[in-house]
């Protein structure tokens, strides 16, 4: 019985002791600093992850091209990474919810590229390009063209597969 009171009366001024004001202006006060520290978190802009895409995408060509279907793969990848990212950093751009419409562009490309399939590659990557800009018109940027690159983005890249 003794045991039942000590561990309710514990209890009690525990509860109580939260409750202080003390500790939840201190706790208020942590709150606060953690998120002005996440407003000032650097958040990429949606600029960042097009100019992004917009080199994974002339690097992918590149690399489909000398069928270095490794480095196709990995570039693919990368652009998958770049919308995810825009879909999780820039919701509040209008544009981010057009990003869908780019999916049966980049499956198209993925089966390509597993087959290793030159002529299913080329159809997907000119699907992906239409379907930028498709997307670029459709939000209002179809001053941004996109093509199919002539020469590759670096100079310092082998494209060939190994």
């Amino acid at each position: 019985m003794k045991l039942t009171i000590i561990t309710a009366l514990i209890f009690i001024i525990t509860l109580f002791s939260c409750r202080q004001p003390g500790n939840n202006l201190a706790l208020q006060q942590k709150v606060d600093s953690l998120q002005y520290q996440l407003a000032a978190t650097y958040k990429p802009g949606f600029g960042e992850f097009m100019s992004g895409i917009q080199v994974h995408h002339a690097k992918l060509w590149f690399a489909g091209k000398n069928q270095n279907w490794k480095l196709a793969d990995f570039e693919i990848k990368e652009i998958e990474e770049a919308l995810a990212g825009i879909q999780q950093y820039c919701t509040d751009r209008p544009e981010s919810k057009s990003i869908g419409m780019l999916d049966g562009a980049i499956d198209s490309l993925n089966r390509a590229i597993e087959q290793k399939n030159m002529a299913q590659f080329k159809s997907g990557y000119l699907l992906l390009t239409a379907t930028c800009n498709n997307c670029h018109r459709s939000t209002a940027h179809e001053f941004n063209v996109i093509t199919i690159p002539v020469n590759p983005p670096f100079t310092n890249q082998d494209f060939k597969a190994p």
